[in-house]
């Protein structure tokens, strides 16, 4: 686990001065990138830096640039945005033995403010995840099997829900990019492999082979 990130050093005003500026322009917005330093800063905690309807604008421009992408979810700071704000969404259709292994099963779009989640119970899943922010790279990352989360939502109701398999995954992955924090922070390093080789050789349900042939989580 990487040490707790430092807080953004961008103030209320140039919060709202960078999502104007996105959303003023005429194209979708480039996904930031791993090296970029908002990636590695705690996002501010949401507290009306934006009007409602910037707000609501700005959820739409991040829920199209997901689609784009694409993605199952996207947080503000992958846009330069750093802010307590993420959308996500997974309603690929997917092999059903895949489904099956991994608990995939469709997330409604979400969007969540301020997220803070925990473990519900000890068991844990292994599975490679990937990042839009860390193109054409795949690890295996330990996660907890499910997990509860509080946010807010758009409307500022304070909001629990919990969630198990793959979307548990989805919401501890977004979730840790607003507090600066990567999966590959997380992940098994010799897991990591390029998008291409994960293709041809570790693209199904489980990790048994990769784990052997890698050498990780003996």
């Amino acid at each position: 686990m990487s040490p707790a990130a430092a807080p953004t050093p961008f103030s209320p005003a140039h919060i709202r001065e960078t999502v104007q500026k996105i959303l003023a322009e005429e194209s979708l917005p480039l996904i930031v990138q791993a090296g970029h330093p908002v990636l590695r800063q705690g996002a501010a905690h949401y507290d009306g830096q934006l009007s409602d309807a910037e707000l609501g604008q700005l959820i739409g421009l991040m829920r199209q640039v997901m689609h784009s992408a694409p993605g199952v979810g996207l947080a503000a700071p992958q846009l330069g945005i750093p802010l307590q704000l993420a959308v996500l969404e997974d309603r690929f259709e997917v092999d059903g033995d895949l489904a099956a292994v991994r608990k995939r099963s469709p997330l409604e779009f979400l969007t969540i403010l301020n997220p803070r989640y925990r473990a519900l119970g000890a068991e844990t899943a292994a599975f490679y995840e990937g990042c839009l922010s860390l193109a054409s790279l795949q690890a295996v990352v330990v996660r907890p099997e499910s997990v509860a989360l509080d946010f807010l939502a758009p409307d500022g109701t304070s909001v629990q829900r919990e969630f198990t398999g793959w979307q548990a995954r989805i919401v501890q992955h977004e979730t840790d990019h607003l507090h600066g924090s990567l999966y590959i922070d997380r992940a098994e390093l010799r897991s990591l492999s390029n998008t291409a080789e994960y293709s041809e050789r570790w693209a199904e349900p489980g990790i048994a082979r990769a784990r052997h042939e890698l050498g990780f989580l003996p």
